[in-house]
């Protein structure tokens, strides 16, 4: 396998993105073998295969806080293309699917990817989530990679998503954050985090105590932060700097008088419709609302149950993740403000995170190939 150096418009290094230079695995670069003797064709190159653990150790938390920035501003700027996401519920195993998918401008490749959280799983002794992403030769429209990642890699780039929020919304020097549910989510957000302010406190909150003592020891051991579990929500959010929910939650959790003047709100478990994790007057109140994609916040997230209150319109929403990064709109403008960041989860993301960890696997000469082939005729 031949590895190209290729900037990409919007990306880092092409020349209006922030970041450095990305690494592409360019189409062209790729192994496309010899035509068939019979049909004339050529064949396609092999499909690259990764697992999860290959995966792990090529993707840390700052590189996908970097590459979902350059995502978000891409989108921005126009060149991305995305289709809805599709949304499956399996309601007789508490599960749900997702399936997004996007192509960058001028990246190598065309992502989808399946993504399940079935609740019941941890009575089985499995995670709630599971998943993986396909990646396509962006010229061809071949399979070219398959990424076994059961789940990780949208962890990962959800909690690098609420990391950039933070960035441009959030204070810079937050005393304490508040996180409300304490699965894999509330891991990758605080790492996520991390890396764009320095944390000092967190209050972890889940309805299993246990649950949430685990996270605060183990976030306590590996961000060197003093973090503990919460008895209440209100206990985990009142006087709290940033506060982030990542649930499951049918029913709103946090209230609007429970917020501090400057407090920033990370919203992140409403990716459905019957999905709620704040009351409507948490926005209602909010100096600043900002949605990942606004089209998909009007029908899935927060943002979707304030304007149906209404107690918000759309038009009072000051815009997009990417309209921050690029520089469109501000951010936060004083001290005092309430900002909510309603992230429901963009295709974009995905189509990033999948590029970076196959440049990184096809670096070190990670994975194993299946060999394809095209059809006869033409």
């Amino acid at each position: 396998m031949t590895i190209a150096a290729r900037r990409l418009p919007g990306l880092p290094g092409g020349g209006n993105g922030p970041g450095a230079e990305w690494l592409a695995w360019a189409p062209e670069a790729r192994d496309i073998r010899q035509p068939n003797q019979i049909t004339g064709q050529r064949a396609p190159a092999p499909v690259r295969i990764l697992n999860e653990g290959e995966i792990r150790g090529v993707v840390t938390a700052a590189d996908a806080v970097r590459v979902v920035e350059q995502a978000f501003a891409a989108l921005a700027k126009g060149e991305a293309r995305l289709p809805d996401p599709l949304h499956l519920d399996i309601p007789d195993a508490e599960g749900e699917v997702h399936l997004k998918g996007a192509h960058l401008a001028g990246a190598p490749y065309f992502v989808f990817k399946v993504a399940s959280g079935f609740w019941r799983n941890p009575e089985k002794g499995l995670p709630t989530g599971s998943g993986l992403m396909l990646a396509f030769d962006g010229t061809t429209g071949f399979p070219a990679a398959l990424l076994l990642d059961n789940g990780f890699l949208t962890e990962v780039r959800t909690g690098a998503a609420g990391a950039v929020a933070a960035k441009y919304l959030a204070r810079r020097a937050p005393e304490t954050v508040a996180v409300i549910g304490a699965g894999r989510q509330a891991r990758h957000q605080l790492r996520a985090l991390a890396v764009v302010r320095e944390l000092r406190r967190a209050r972890i909150w889940s309805r299993t105590r246990p649950r949430a003592e685990s996270c605060a020891r183990e976030m306590s051991a590996e961000l060197g932060v003093e973090a503990e579990p919460a008895s209440t929500v209100e206990a985990a959010v009142r006087e709290a700097d940033v506060v982030i929910t990542v649930t499951p939650s049918r029913e709103p959790l946090v209230r609007a008088d429970w917020l501090a003047e400057g407090t920033h709100i990370t919203a992140v478990g409403s990716d459905g419709p019957d999905k709620q994790e704040l009351h409507v007057e948490v926005l209602a109140r909010a100096d600043r609302v900002v949605a990942d994609r606004l089209s998909q916040c009007l029908r899935l997230g927060e943002i979707h149950h304030a304007v149906a209150a209404g107690v918000l319109r759309e038009e009072d929403v000051a815009g997009e993740l990417g309209d921050l990064v690029i520089g469109r709109i501000p951010g936060r403008t004083s001290p005092e403000q309430i900002t909510v960041a309603d992230l429901t989860g963009v295709g974009v993301q995905d189509a990033a995170i999948a590029a970076w960890a196959l440049e990184r696997a096809a670096a070190l000469d990670l994975g194993r190939s299946l060999e394809g082939g095209a059809r006869p005729g033409p």
